[in-house]
């Protein structure tokens, strides 16, 4: 069994930059590319369940937020995070690196480290 999980997007540099971090750690690692598999509603609730910033920030405020005509409400609730991500899995934020009981999104770059040290 893996020690963490990152849920990674390899066009995202910032995911590139988790993945790195990873391999300079030696940490043991699935790396899960969520576009490719996408989380369902009980894997995404699970995950909201372990992630230490705030359910809506898993949601990215991008331009295909925008063009989805989708606004902060509709986001407000860890409801509502789990039904726009389970209709649009590329609004997801990335990277998320997941470790035991709890998960992060990895942004700033700077706390991927801490939580891999952690």
């Amino acid at each position: 069994m893996s020690d963490v999980t990152l849920l990674h997007n390899p066009r995202c540099s910032t995911s590139r930059a988790a993945a790195d971090a990873i391999r300079t750690a030696g940490v043991d690692a699935e790396v899960v590319q969520y576009l490719k598999q996408s989380l369902d509603a009980d894997q995404l609730r699970d995950l909201l369940g372990r992630l230490e910033d705030e359910p809506t920030d898993l949601v990215r405020r991008d331009a295909a937020f925008a063009e989805l005509g989708l606004t902060d409400a509709d986001v407000a609730t860890a409801d509502q995070v789990v039904a726009v991500l389970v209709e649009y899995p590329r609004l997801m934020q990335r990277p998320v690196l997941i470790k035991g009981d709890r998960a992060i999104i990895g942004r700033p770059k700077d706390r991927v480290p801490a939580f891999l040290a952690d």
